[in-house]
C-alpha cells in the first residue's frame, strides 16, 4: 500500500479542537515534524480537514 509523508508547515494555534486532535491522530506534534503514514480512505480523510496546515507527498 502507498505512503504518505506529512509535514506540519504551519502552527496548529488557532486550529479548532477537531483540526488538533486529528494532527495528535496523525502522530504530528510540533511544526515542521514529518511523519509517514499508510495511505488508508481513514488518513487521506484526516489530512483533508488539515490540508492548510500539512504538506503531503505521496511515497
Amino acid at each position: 500500500m502507498a505512503k504518505l509523508k506529512i509535514t506540519q508547515i504551519k502552527s496548529k494555534n488557532g486550529a479548532t479542537k477537531r483540526q488538533i486532535a486529528n494532527l495528535q491522530s496523525l502522530g504530528i506534534h510540533r511544526m515542521h515534524h514529518t511523519v509517514e503514514v499508510e495511505a488508508t480512505p481513514v488518513t487521506r480523510g484526516m489530512v483533508e480537514k488539515v490540508q492548510h496546515l500539512v504538506t503531503v507527498e505521496e511515497l
